[in-house]
This record gives structure tokens, sequence and C-alpha cells, in this order.
């Protein structure tokens, strides 16, 4: 799991980029109109519109989020849940015979069956390093006399070995971020009691006048710490430190991690055979999982209930949310993966969220085949590029789209880098997201998304290349809801050849610390930015044996359509 990443990028990148005139966006930016609005949205009023001047109407479609939980009490989410029509809530049977008992609005693959849940794991090199350190530590390994699955072991082993050599540099940025979350949580211990709440926002704050020059001081220590590593003005203080101690926890173990063998959780609470694909019919019922905070902002993304008056709207007005939790503190484990694609495909989802990646997958084979499964079954895989402003065209990012074993590409995938608006930020693309003209389809927004949040009815604005997938999960959720005869390739077709093509004297600057002003053409397949309005149009005029191409101008407006 990556998400957690951009924090570290932002506190490296220059400080101009924090400090620039940037404008507040306003909630809900990424879904206006680049032309009316003059935000670089994917224009989903002007979608809905057309959609009702064509009188047409949707059908429910089940859209699958592999993620680290949903908070199913949320009231912008409730209402949009997937409930299994063939499972009686609660009476500890497999009613539906599926193998999973009172799977009512999804399954939790990393749950025990005594109702304990793993929050954080190891990340995947770790693994891999402890795996294989005994067969290849030390040893001279002739690779001729090797299988292919052996050699890819110690390929992998081998690529693990030197991540894990941590260099000097590394251990400085941990030391720096450690010493800015301990100055944080420093001045928010006076913050709160001088305020007289446990939370707050930096909104919030800037209108708050201390009284005694502890609390002034507190008051701009934390507010110039926050601008340094470019927090949200509505994120709140519980967030800000929550991720922060969960990101210098997580660094501390990977620099141990060679000497020490990490703590299998796995074992201790999955309990089940993890070598062995077909031990499948693991886990428990528990969705919400104990950290569902990153996975109810991508289902508010996609689904909030619309136009009930209260939060936000999500994209795609008749969705319902299978929640399938894959996602610990750590690096995901490529069995819960692969299942739960299966899971997913087998119980009727139509569309499959993965706001997630990682650098090693040993077990790609079985994720691979996985997805085949879902073409096979026509249902659409949409993925998060990844948050290490890093060439995907050059870098390793799982899972991927193309197939070892088979040598080619899935045709069922979209793989989704993260856009911004240079209002808010001086550039089309967002600072961290990943990109690749090869392997990175399409850009969406992903910097100030607003959406939901757990405990308690919240909402508030998070970042990264997981609130971009959704996006564009909700676009095609909308286009195979009111088009339901259109497959998912011919999905993925219509949203890669409808984007809006930013004009050429937008800002922009490469992802990354150089900050290098590139064409935002260069990053991705497309070389767009995924829009609601003109890959309905394109779904309208598309039969089961053409995709319609809306051409279109450079600021994006479609001008006329070639077949």
């Amino acid at each position: 799991m990556n998400r957690l990443r951009i924090v570290l990028a932002l506190l490296f990148l220059p400080f101009f980029i924090f400090f620039s005139n940037a404008q507040e966006a306003p909630k809900g930016w990424h879904l206006l109109d680049p032309i009316q609005d003059h935000y670089y949205g994917i224009s989903l009023d002007k979608a809905y519109q057309f959609l009702k001047e064509h009188h047409k109407t949707s059908k429910p479609v089940i859209v699958a989020i592999l993620d680290s939980g949903v908070d199913t009490t949320h009231e912008d989410l409730k209402q949009v849940l997937w409930t299994n029509p063939k499972e009686i809530p609660g009476n500890g049977i497999d009613d539906d015979g599926n193998g999973y008992i009172d799977d009512v609005h999804g399954w939790n693959f990393l749950g025990g069956k005594d109702g304990r849940n793993i929050k954080k794991c190891s990340d995947e090199r770790t693994r891999i390093y402890h795996r294989f350190k005994e067969e290849f530590l030390g040893k001279q390994i002739d690779t001729t006399t090797l299988t292919a699955s052996e050699k890819y072991n110690y390929t992998i082993w081998k690529k693990a070995t030197s991540e894990l050599n941590f260099s000097n540099e590394e251990q400085t940025e941990l030391m720096y971020v450690e010493i800015t979350t301990k100055a944080i949580k420093r001045h928010d211990k006076v913050l709160r009691k001088e305020m007289g709440v446990d939370e707050y926002t930096l909104d919030v704050l800037e209108k708050f006048e201390p009284t005694n020059k502890p609390a002034k001081e507190a008051k701009l220590g934390y507010i110039t710490c926050m601008k340094m590593i470019g927090i949200d003005p509505d994120e709140k203080n519980t967030t800000t430190i929550e991720q922060l101690e969960e990101y210098v926890d997580g660094k501390k173990s990977a620099f141990e991690s060679k000497e020490t063998v990490p703590v299998d959780y796995r074992a201790q609470i999955i309990k089940d055979n993890y070598q062995n694909f077909s031990d499948k019919y693991y886990g428990n019922n528990d969705i919400m999982g104990p950290n569902p905070m990153h996975g109810t902002h991508v289902s508010g993304i996609i689904a909030a209930k619309r136009n009930n008056g209260i939060g936000m709207d999500g994209i795609a007005d008749n969705v319902q949310i299978m929640m399938v939790r894959v996602v610990p503190d750590g690096d995901e484990y490529d069995k819960d993966v692969a299942e739960g694609i299966r899971y997913a495909v087998d119980n009727g989802a139509k569309l499959i969220n993965m706001s997630f990646g990682k650098s090693f997958s040993p077990e790609k084979a079985w994720v691979d085949s996985a997805i085949r499964y879902a073409a096979s079954k026509d249902v659409l895989i949409l993925h998060a590029a990844g948050n290490d402003a890093a060439d995907n065209d050059q870098k390793e990012n799982y899972p991927s789209a193309y197939f070892n074993q088979w040598n080619y590409k899935a045709e069922n995938f979209i793989n989704v880098g993260a856009s911004s608006d240079p209002k808010i930020s001086g550039s089309l693309a967002a600072d961290f997201s990943n990109y690749g003209k090869q392997n990175v389809d399409v850009f969406a927004p992903g910097v100030k998304i607003y959406a939901t949040l757990p405990r308690g009815n919240q909402y508030g604005n998070l970042k990264g290349t997981s609130m971009s997938a959704p996006v564009v999960t909700g676009l095609a959720a909308l286009i195979r809801s009111y088009y339901p005869d259109l497959t998912a390739v011919q999905v993925k077709k219509i949203i890669e050849s409808s984007v809006s093509i930013p004009d050429t004297a937008l800002p922009n600057i490469k992802p990354g610390p150089q900050a290098v002003p590139v064409p935002f053409s260069t990053l991705s397949k497309t070389g767009g930015i995924v829009n609601a309005y003109y890959a309905v149009s394109a779904a309208e005029l598309t039969k089961p044996s053409q995709i319609a191409i809306p051409e279109k101008t450079v600021s994006g407006r479609a001008t006329k359509t070639k077949q």
C-alpha cells in the first residue's frame, strides 16, 4: 500500500510548491467543467444533462472496491451498499453456498474466523527477503540450473535485498519526518488544551486567537509545519497525526526488517495456508475493519448518494458498493488480491476499483489469472498508478496489466494517474503521481478530492492516485449503468478515446523533485484527463461492434464525431 508515501514526497519537494499562489479549491472541483467552471474536472453535470436530454434510464451496477474497509453506517453510503440477496444476515450460515458465511455487503480477506482483523503488516520486499533468505543468502547460484519459477524467485530476492540496503539519505529523511511529527504533536497538545477541542482544521486554527504565549507559539509552529508538508486547510489534526505516525512506524520497521524477521500477523490471525491458492475460504464478514478511512473515501467518490442534500455527491447515481477488504497498513498479499477479484466477479460486480499498489508481486501469476478471469466475465478493473512520482514504464508497480505467463496486456484494465488544476497546485499533473506513456492510460483529478470519511458522517479532502482511480471507476459505472449493453472493453476504449486534451499553454510540471516543465501529453498513453460528458456522448454513438471517437480541440471541446 503506497498512499502514505505522498507525505514523504511532499516533505522533500521544493518549498515553492507549498508557498505558491495556489487558490483554495471548491469542494467537488473534480466534477466541474473546464470551460464553464474554469476547473479541470470531468464535466459531470454536463454528462447528466446529456443523458436527460437523450431520455436515458439507468440500471443498477455493482462496483467492487478492493480496499481497507468501509464505514457501513455513513449517512451518504449506507443506502448504496451492495446487499447479497441470497444471504440472511447474522445467522452464521453460508446461505448462498459460496463458501463465505454472512457475506452480506462483501468480504474481509484480512480477518480471522474468530473475528480478529489484520491492521498492519510488513512490506512485500521484506517478506520476499526473509522467505528466500535461507535458500539464497551466501550461496553461489548458477541461474542456468534453475527452473523458470526458481529463477524468478532468485531475481526478485536479489532486488528485494538491494532495496533493503537503505542509504544515509533515507535515514536522514526519516529523521526529518520524525522530528516534524514530534513537533506537530507537541504543538497539537498545547492547542487542544487551549482551544478546548480534540479535533480542528487549519482553517479553524487560523481564525483562533490564543490568549497566552505558549499557545501563540504552538499555533505558529503547527501552521508552519502543516504548510511545509502541504496539508489541506480542512484536514483534521487527528487525521494528519495518524498518517504521519503510521508512516514513521512503517519506515522504522522497514529499516529494521533486514535483520529482524517481521511479525507474521497472517499466521496468527487468518491462519490460511498462504502458498495454497485453493485454500480460499478464509476471512470474515467485517468489511469495516480497524481502519476504514481509505476505503470510505474511495467509496464516496464513486457512489455517495446523489442529490440527497447532505455531504457530497458521488459520480454514479445507480451503483451498489461491494467492499472487499484486502488492503492492510502495509503491502497487500497477492493471494488476497487475487481471491478478492474472483469473489467480486463471482458475486456480480461489473467494475472493480483497486486503489493500491506495490513494487513486488511474488505471486503475480495468481493476480494475473484473476484479472484474466474478470475479463472472461466482462468485468473492468481500474487501478491507481501510484504515488511515487515515478515512471511506470521504468519502475514496477503492481498489480499491472501485463501478463507475464501469456505475454500480452489485459484489455479490461485501466491504469490511472492523478491530475490537478493549475489554480490549485500550479500544474495539471499532481506532483506525486506516477506516469508513463506506455503503462499509465489516463489521468483523472486526484488532488483535494472531497468525499466521505469514517467515524460519524464526516467528510474531507484526500489526495493520491487512490482518489483518481475511483473518479474513473465512477465514470465507468455511469456508462455501464446507462449503456448496459456495452462491454468492459468498449467502456475502456470509450473512456480513453474521449479524454479531454488540455491546452498546451496550461502549466504542467513533471512529477518529482526536479520540477521540470513537460507537455502533459507525454505523461500517459492518451495524454488526457477523463471527461464524463465526452464519454457519454461517445457511448451514445457506440454500437457493440464499433467505438465512436469524438473529435475535439486541444481545449477538449467536442466538435464532431467520427467512427
